[in-house]
């Protein structure tokens, strides 16, 4: 890894793309220190530090703590997330979008603009929920409609600056701009979240414990890591082969090839998921102000936060883990069946005079793809759920308080395998130019 970032430093090309990418996060991380003028930093410092536990903590984490500051960049990427979610879902219900989504760059232009749109709707909304919800508890040093309103063009500006550098980062830096700054983001929590762990489990501890508790923790965290970097790379080769053809005075075709299928095909997707739903009802009870309790309502809501799972003296709370797991694996398949359509891919084999050894071309070949990759997915999602849910049964047993877990793990390793692959294969393409110009 060390080797393709230097090698990339020595092409100049590449180098400033790097330079760019660098700089535009640094005016993400600037932004997410800027807090929004006329709020009680106070109050939601002391709020959030109440709730920080529950639904709020992987949503800071995304946001770079810049949802804990209320600063101007807040609502961060979520919005655009969130839209490239639903824009992407609406692919199946809507055929435009569908026949958009085939048509190559045009058609992907036009869904990139509804995408953009959307996100600055959903800002909105969001920003307006969040000013009034938090407005009428305390959050502004006078809550009046001047500050609402300055409130909600601020965090819209906010998040339509962020989609706008990510877009930037796409065409002019390395990787996946949108990708990019949610990593940074989660990347900027490790140290506080780090710093919290040594407090709570090494810092004032004897010597052997400490040691013990820090080589526990060491051992958590690469573990951890290590099953995500297996998670991401896995995958099931199918192999292909292609008959031969007589065109002319010449054969052409009899290669061999293969259909990689991920283990992971829906990346992290099916936990941010299964998150958000999980998440909904419990972020709505905060913003109104509602707490669990003994109330139906209350054992609801203690149940879908994950701060009460692994505990022993509720064991009833543990329903929501059993709901969460479910959630995971059913999201993966869905997912998958919107990303790879097997019968597609056996129309397109069959077309191109390719067929898998031993299996028929056509619904034979489809029947057996569906066959594979349900498999396939099951083991990815088994693989998920085991990664997403490490931290929280350490934070349900030992009440390690930290803001990143498996998903942010997850996300982590896999924008960094992804853009250490584009600069690579920058690389690769930049070395061809100058042997053909040679």
């Amino acid at each position: 890894m060390l080797q393709t970032v230097r090698n990339a430093f020595k092409i100049k090309e590449i180098r400033n793309r790097i330079i760019f990418t660098f700089l535009m996060l640094i005016v993400v991380r600037i932004g997410s220190q800027i807090p929004i003028p006329g709020i009680n930093g106070e109050y939601f410092a002391e709020w959030f530090s109440e709730n920080s536990g529950n639904a709020f903590g992987f949503f800071d984490a995304i946001t770079g703590g810049s949802f804990e500051n209320m600063s101007v960049f807040a609502l961060n990427i979520t919005p655009y997330i969130t839209s490239s979610i639903i824009i992407q879902l609406l692919t199946i219900a809507i055929p435009k979008f569908e026949e958009w989504q085939k048509d190559g760059e045009d058609g992907r232009k036009k869904l990139t603009a509804i995408t953009r749109y959307l996100t600055v709707g959903l800002a909105i909304m969001e920003s307006l929920a969040m000013s009034i919800a938090f407005g009428r508890q305390g959050l502004f040093t006078e809550f009046n409609a001047l500050n609402v309103i300055m409130t909600v063009v601020t965090l819209t500006a906010g998040s339509t600056v962020i989609m706008w550098i990510g877009e930037r980062i796409t065409e002019r830096g390395v990787g996946n701009g949108i990708s990019i700054v949610l990593t940074i983001n989660i990347i900027s929590r490790l140290p506080s979240d780090l710093t919290t762990l040594f407090g709570q489990f090494v810092q004032g501890k004897e010597i052997a414990t400490a040691v013990l508790n820090a080589a526990i923790i060491v051992a958590i965290i690469v573990l951890v890591v290590v099953l995500v970097v297996l998670l991401q790379g896995a995958e099931r080769r199918i192999p292909v082969q292609y008959s031969r053809k007589v065109m002319g005075r010449k054969q052409v075709g009899g290669q061999s090839s293969q259909i990689p299928l991920k283990v992971n095909t829906a990346g992290v997707i099916p936990v941010i998921f299964a998150q958000s739903l999980m998440m909904f009802p419990v972020i709505i009870c905060q913003l109104l102000g509602k707490t669990g309790g003994t109330s139906v309502w209350g054992k609801i809501l203690n149940m879908l936060t994950q701060s009460n799972w692994f505990d022993f003296n509720t064991p009833i709370n543990n329903i929501g883990l059993a709901i969460y797991i479910a959630l995971i694996i059913a999201f993966a398949y869905f997912y998958t069946s919107i990303t790879f359509n097997p019968l597609e891919v056996a129309d397109n084999l069959k077309k191109q005079g390719g067929f898998i050894p031993g299996i028929r071309p056509g619904k034979p070949t489809s029947d057996y793809l569906t066959k594979m990759l349900n498999y396939i997915i099951f083991i990815g999602a088994v693989g998920l759920v085991i990664v997403a849910i490490i931290p929280i049964f350490f934070e349900g047993v030992f009440n390690a308080d930290v803001s990143f877990g498996g998903t942010s793990l997850i996300i982590i390793v896999g924008v960094i395998i992804e853009t250490l692959k584009q600069i690579e294969s920058q690389m690769l393409v930049r070395n061809y130019k100058g042997f053909l110009n040679d």
